[in-house]
């Protein structure tokens, strides 16, 4: 297992999209897709299409109509942890080993509400203690691993449309931020997003349902994320998005991410 690639998507929905799902696998061709928010209990996953197209290697996490993670692959994957950073018994977290001993970690973070405010919106208060949780296992993290997934959370100036004015807008909060960067320093991930697009060059994963045109308007954000350990994050030797899936028929607001490693 020279090479490796890993694919990423907040898919909204795995069932309602599968449309979509075939045509990136078709056209892409990645080892390993991680999936976030399938919204389907494990027993009602669309397994066909994946196991056509080479993807026999299959684990998922989910439950009724919200959340849900899955791990699809044509390379044998083993273990399956299931870490409720929630608190709540919500699905939004698989991982699993890859052949070589390398941790693969599929993780969706809760979008937090509309209001940055714990007190008036207990929904943002329980991201905040996501990512704590996440931390103090991060923390504690001695194996070379992949992070990847809707981490909900856009922490540059640059990884916004408009920085001042998403400053209050959760999502980009500074209090959000330094959460995020708390859980980074944690283990010294490295951001592989930004070490092929560095700073302050235009990377976004997400646009809003909401815009009639969201191409013309690019009021997009960079919610979605791939992190590796620090010695791991040397063998990667691609990374790239593919941004026109926003427009295909019935489409996400998220986009894909393709990470290759060279081990």
């Amino acid at each position: 297992m020279a090479r490796l690639s890993i694919a990423s998507w907040n898919i909204n929905s795995v069932r309602a999209r599968i449309g979509i799902v075939e045509r990136f696998l078709r056209q892409e061709a990645p080892d390993i897709l991680c999936l976030q928010e399938t919204k389907v209990v494990d027993r009602d996953f669309p397994h066909a299409m994946f196991e056509e197209l080479g993807y026999v290697h299959r684990m998922t996490n989910g439950q009724p109509m919200h959340h849900g993670v899955a791990i699809l692959s044509k390379v044998p994957l083993r273990e399956d942890r299931r870490h409720d950073w929630q608190d709540n018994g919500e699905a939004r977290h698989l991982g699993v080993r890859l052949p070589n001993g390398i941790l693969l970690e599929n993780v969706y973070v809760p979008a937090g509400g509309d209001i940055p405010d714990p007190i008036a919106n207990p929904k943002f208060g329980q991201k905040l203690r996501y990512y704590d949780r996440m931390t103090d296992w991060s923390a504690g993290l001695r194996e070379p691993t992949v992070l990847v997934g809707d981490m909900n959370i856009a922490p540059l100036e640059c990884d916004v449309w408009n920085h001042k004015a998403l400053l209050d807008v959760v999502s980009h909060t500074p209090v959000e931020v330094a959460k995020m960067n708390d859980l980074m320093a944690s283990h010294g991930w490295v951001d592989i997003g930004r070490t092929f697009f560095p700073a302050p060059q235009r990377h976004y994963t997400w646009w809003s349902y909401r815009a009639a045109d969201w191409k013309a308007s690019d009021r997009g954000r960079r919610l979605d994320h791939v992190w590796a350990s620090p010695k791991l994050a040397q063998h990667a030797v691609g990374y790239r998005v593919v941004e026109p899936a926003r427009s295909w028929e019935k489409p996400s607001d998220h986009i894909p991410m393709i990470v290759e490693f060279d081990w």
